[in-house]
């Protein structure tokens, strides 16, 4: 069995956002990239099952639509512990010719098992994973926080309201995995950093597909207001904030 865990390349969290040609274009100088959270604890899952010989997962790969300034981030993956790496060698501009890029990995390398974090933590759109797996006719699982393999069966964990969904689905599927899937996700140790060196990341020639968005501008959000301090004896003047600035009651 093998496990395809498709990674973006997103800014780290504590990066200051900024933005130039009048918020048209995302300014990159100095910014720290990362693997996206969601997609490092799918990641993290897919290495767990591996390890456990009882699944039958003989590979893990990860795969990346982007140019070579991706190749550090794709390192780190391949040191956590990833066996290779399939980067498709694109600008990426949006999540349709993103989905359809990996779709094209997985059509070239046949995997059974295909995970996609829930979002990416720039752009937050949620629709790339489904899309894969319309792309590919694959039935797709969303909201997953748990991925087990029982007798060569995966076994699916799914948040619901009011509780949680067991699902059994046959391979080849997407899961589109959340919080939960991997409770920490996994450290590069100094041999995997080592060995992530000579790990092989096979670089793809994207196909020729249609942008279906566009970004017009960016907007930074407001500046936080000042925080407000209301003696404790004067309730009349909280219950106004809260109704006239706050509107929460």
């Amino acid at each position: 069995m093998k496990i395809l865990v498709c990674i973006s390349n997103v800014p780290d969290t504590t990066t200051k956002i900024k933005f130039t040609d009048n918020n048209t274009k995302f300014d990159s100088t100095g910014v720290q990239w990362v693997i996206n959270p969601w997609d490092e604890l799918a990641l993290t899952r897919a290495l767990e099952l591996k390890d456990d010989a009882s699944t039958g997962v003989k590979s893990v790969t990860v795969g990346h639509v982007g140019t070579a300034s991706a190749d550090p981030t794709i390192r780190k993956a391949l040191a956590i512990g990833a066996d290779d790496a399939i980067r498709v060698n694109i600008e990426p501009t949006d999540a349709y010719q993103v989905a359809a890029q990996l779709a094209e990995v997985v059509k070239a390398e046949q995997f059974d098992i295909i995970l996609c974090g829930i979002e990416s933590s720039d752009f937050n759109g949620s629709t790339v994973g489904s899309m894969v797996a319309e792309f590919l006719d694959y039935p797709s699982v969303s909201a997953v926080s748990g991925l087990n393999i029982e007798d060569g069966e995966p076994v699916i964990t799914r948040e619901i309201d009011g509780g949680k969904e067991i699902v059994n689905v046959p391979a080849p599927f997407v899961a589109v995995v959340q919080k939960g899937v991997a409770l920490e996700p996994r450290i590069a140790s100094m041999r995997g950093i080592m060995q992530a060196r000579t790990k092989a990341i096979k670089v793809m020639e994207p196909v020729d597909v249609d942008v279906l968005t566009e970004v017009v501008t960016f907007e930074p959000p407001q500046p936080k207001p000042e925080c407000v301090f209301v003696e404790e004896d004067n309730p009349e003047k909280l219950i106004e904030l809260l109704q006239n600035e706050a509107k929460v009651i």
